[in-house]
């Protein structure tokens, strides 16, 4: 039994001594791999900082909230770049070259996105609640729907990121301003009907004018504007536009009767004056002429005054008498005194001569 005894107590720290080493070796592998985890964290963690800059970007790296760098140098151009991981550093990424679209939220009726993509529009109403339908006042006293969508690109990163708190709205404002402003000094036709491009051009001279005194460091690229009548009043808008379209063909129909009475009566105008003037040709080429005419007998007469009227008297009565078949010339006689004529009337008439009769 003593011996047994013995044996046991020269086997126990043996066994101790294996199990304290078998404990070790595996403390120290569970530490070689925490290492390992630890430093794949780690290297994780800081290589969470990368982050790549598009090239129509900029970006800005806030570190506890404060841009770094100074100068130009806060602004990252396109490319890659590291900063500290959240919630040390924030990267903040800055549309440059982008086209930014803002849409006014005042003066347009009720209606949901689903109904804008569908062209369905939602049931107007007897009359125009103010509580959801937004209205925009015209100068004539008016209520009219309007709505204004803005396309622009950012100028200035550092004042349109850094200056506002939300620079989106503080554009979005701006244009619901610059639409009720100017819709407060058209008439509600010109609005609809006469003067739209004008009108849309105010709206976007009124937005620009408002980004340039705030200092939004933005630059306006378009501005379209969509003007309806009340849903409630569209029958009666349509007559007036109905009435508007026949009195606008009235016009043009009386323009174009205008337009050719004028240009028969100036075609007329041209012809008498083209008769006129032939006549006014002739009459006095005719006139200058027989004043030639006249100019020419002129020494004759004045030579033998007596002799140039018998000469002229005789040739005019050869050609007065020219076609008479009986011819009776009574010359003046010596004395100054009238001859007699006597003629025989109903007198027989010649009996054709006999070709047999000597």
């Amino acid at each position: 039994m003593s011996h047994d005894h013995e044996h046991h107590d020269h086997d126990a720290p043996e066994t101790q001594d294996a199990g304290s080493q078998a404990l070790a070796e595996a403390l120290r592998s569970s530490f070689a791999i925490v290492k390992i985890v630890m430093a794949l964290m780690v290297l994780a963690f800081f290589g969470s900082g990368f982050f790549t800059v598009g090239p129509q970007e900029k970006a800005v790296i806030l570190r506890f909230g404060k841009p770094v760098g100074e100068g130009d140098k806060i602004l990252l151009n396109a490319g890659l770049h590291w900063s500290l991981p959240y919630p040390i550093d924030e990267v903040v990424k800055i549309p440059i070259t982008e086209q930014q679209i803002v849409s006014s939220t005042i003066g347009w009726y009720l209606t949901t996105p689903e109904a804008e993509l569908s062209g369905e529009e939602m049931p107007a109403g007897p009359t125009l609640n103010p509580a959801i339908d937004g209205y925009v006042l015209t100068a004539d006293r008016n209520i009219l729907h309007a709505r204004a969508t803005l396309r622009y690109h950012i100028d200035d990163p550092m004042r349109y990121v850094f200056g506002f708190t939300n620079a989106q709205m503080t554009v979005q404002n701006a244009l619901n301003n610059a639409l009720l402003y100017t819709a407060a000094s058209f008439n509600v036709d010109d609005i609809l009907l006469n003067r739209v491009d004008e009108f849309r051009e105010a709206v976007q001279l009124r937005v620009t004018d408002l980004a340039e005194q705030q200092q939004l460091g933005i630059v306006i690229e378009q501005c379209d504007v969509e003007s309806r009548p009340p849903r409630q009043l569209q029958s009666v808008f349509d007559q007036v536009t109905d009435a508007r379209v026949n009195r606008d063909k009235a016009l043009i129909g009386a323009h174009s009767y205008e337009n050719q009475i004028t240009n028969s009566a100036g075609a007329q105008a041209v012809s008498i004056i083209n008769r006129a003037e032939a006549d006014r040709t002739n009459y006095v080429a005719s006139i200058t002429a027989e004043a030639k005419r006249f100019t020419d007998l002129l020494p004759g007469y004045e030579t033998n005054r007596n002799l140039f009227a018998q000469m002229t008297l005789v040739q005019t009565m050869g050609q007065v008498l020219t076609n008479v078949q009986d011819k009776i010339y009574l010359p003046q006689r010596a004395d100054g005194q009238p001859r007699e004529l006597r003629l025989m009337l109903n007198r027989e008439p010649p009996q054709p001569k006999n070709a047999a009769s000597p």
